[in-house]
């Protein structure tokens, strides 16, 4: 069952207002916030939406997929890329002030050139004033340019004047330093309690040792940094060796040709964190650090299908970390003794086998006991699918007629899920699987809609659309309050 909400939709006189707006806020600092009703009515009890514009400088102002408001919701943390693949082009992190729509600048590269360093994709700690983003090496080059395994974890706190430090330690040079990464990390998310940060991984030193041996491959695994473990590296500290706040393991098992039929991936990606604090397993006892993630398998026929999977994580930060080494020139560093890994669903046999749809990353529920996915129903429509971290039944959420376009985002109470569609937003009950649409798709159909958020409390939706200004078009953010809707 589908529902529309009464929404404000951008029209064209929309745009030509939003350009005005932007004129008369680098002039006079004036509100530009728009509003325009244009959008069916099909219910009777329909609700007014209000899309409010926090940002309209011509530059982008880019959302990370999840943990853009900060602890209080009062700020969304965004970078200035205008095109999802050019992180390595853009020097800034900047914050936007909710309420006020003031904005400030964390964090700036005076060195960047089209080859890097660059840095983008930043997340906000869970409880602390604190951000984490992506980095590019300092020395980056036409001949060494920012990549997949040449960019790195970097902290700043807002309550310490913006101070930086790199999270993560990295270290190319044999001996290979244990806690330190060799390569390029990404896509980091903070752990409800706030002391891991997940991400995803590459490997520079197999990538150089692959070129000279095919039987050495990069594959991209999923691992996290224990934060507040520092590691100082065994070697010379420069700008592609250094010490590192963190202390990083990898927790996912990759392998460069999984047998047919079996568990083994050959790429882990994707991930999430498992509910606030864990789960609850079969027998009753509580996992209380998991990480759920997506891993490509081959099937019995050859066919790559992607899984989910998970990883259970010993509590003993001890054992985590004195149970690992720095790897070698042809291996990646070990994972901890205590990290089970295991696989969640089983979908090959399916008329659509595998998670499937738009880029995604795997959401849990507040108390850990579903993760979400999407996945092609029967009829090729692409849907919401849950699964237990024990494993067993897959069971579908949404029942839509259309399939999503965008990633999808989970509310912080777990009630609700939120994804794009057309350039329109909806949102699905859990509980009871009924869609609603609270924001119709704007006149200009093109806006690219992407990036939506919950806030951390309440039922705040926050999400990038394009607009157009002064001839070119920006990424924008925009917000809209949901409160009323799921109240009702």
């Amino acid at each position: 069952m589908t529902k529309k909400i009464k929404g404000h939709a951008l029209t064209s006189r929309v745009f030509s207002l939003l350009l005005l707006n932007a004129m008369c806020f680098s002039m006079v600092q004036c509100n530009p916030r728009i509003s325009n009703v244009n959008t069916q009515n099909e219910t009777l009890d329909t609700i007014e939406i209000v899309e409010i514009q926090l940002t309209s400088d011509p530059s982008g102002h880019f959302l990370n997929q999840r943990q853009a408001f900060s602890p209080d919701d009062k700020l969304l943390v965004f970078d200035n890329r205008n095109d999802d693949s050019k992180i390595g082009e853009n020097a800034s992190i900047q914050v936007v002030d909710v309420e006020t729509q003031e904005v400030k600048t964390i964090y700036q590269l005076e060195n960047q050139t089209v080859f890097g360093p660059g840095t983008g994709a930043v997340s906000f700690h869970p409880s602390r004033n604190e951000v984490v983003f992506i980095h590019g090496l300092m020395n980056a080059s036409q001949e060494q340019p920012y990549g997949f395994t040449a960019r790195v974890a970097k902290q700043v706190s807002l309550d310490e004047s913006n101070k930086s430090e790199a999270m993560e330690a990295r270290d190319v040079q044999v001996p290979f330093t244990k806690g330190a990464l060799r390569g390029g990390s990404h896509a980091y998310s903070y752990s409800s309690d706030g002391r891991f940060v997940s991400f995803t991984y590459n490997d520079q030193v197999l990538e150089s040792e692959s070129k000279v041996n095919p039987a050495i491959k990069d594959l991209r695994t999923v691992g996290a940094f224990i934060l507040g473990e520092r590691v100082a590296i065994n070697g010379k500290v420069d700008d592609e060796n250094f010490d590192g706040t963190s202390f990083a393991v990898l927790l996912a098992e990759v392998t460069a040709d999984p047998k047919p039929g079996s568990d083994q991936v050959d790429k882990a990606y994707e991930e999430c964190w498992v509910g606030n604090s864990g789960y609850t397993k079969l027998d009753g006892t509580r996992q209380n650090q998991a990480l759920v993630f997506l891993g490509d398998v081959v099937s019995e026929t050859g066919e790559k299908v992607t899984e989910v999977f998970i990883a259970d994580i010993s509590s003993s930060i001890s054992e985590l970390i004195s149970s690992v080494d720095g790897g070698s020139l042809t291996s990646l560093p070990t994972i901890p003794v205590g990290v089970k890994q295991r696989r969640l669903t089983f979908t090959a046999d399916q008329k659509f086998p595998g998670v499937q749809g738009p880029r995604q990353w795997l959401r849990s529920s507040p108390d850990g006991d579903s993760i979400y996915f999407y996945q092609k129903d029967d009829a090729g429509i692409v849907q919401i699918y849950t699964v237990s971290p024990n494993g067993g039944e897959i069971k579908a959420i949404t029942k839509n007629t259309f399939s999503p376009d965008t990633s999808f985002s989970l509310s912080s109470d777990g009630k609700y899920l939120a994804y794009g569609a057309k350039e329109a937003i909806y949102i699905t009950g859990v509980s009871d699987g009924i869609t609603q649409q609270v924001l119709a798709a704007p006149d200009n159909s093109n806006t690219n809609l992407s990036n939506i958020n919950w806030s951390n409390t309440g039922h705040i939706l926050a999400y990038n659309r394009k607009v157009d200004l002064a001839g070119k078009s920006f990424f924008q953010i925009f917000t809209i309050n949901l409160s009323n809707v799921v109240d009702k």
